[in-house]
């Protein structure tokens, strides 16, 4: 239910779907997911690397924020 919800697809139609896909059918989509996940992995690198660059300490402010919540 919450995957219906969250992607708007019917999860047992999705499972009949893949039941009856074709192997090129599940090779692009094996394809489309690594090509996103090496992307978004890349993307993420850089973002990390020019936060970096502009001296932006993301974990001494989360962990500061943290602390400061207790005391």
């Amino acid at each position: 239910m919450v995957f219906d919800t969250l992607f708007g697809v019917n999860e047992s139609a999705l499972a009949y779907d893949m039941t009856r896909a074709h192997s090129a059918d599940v090779f692009f989509l094996k394809a489309r997911a690594w090509s996103w996940g090496i992307t978004c992995t890349i993307a993420g690198f850089l973002l990390g690397n020019v936060i970096g660059v502009f001296d932006i300490n993301l974990f001494g402010i989360a962990w500061d924020w943290i602390s400061g919540i207790w005391h």
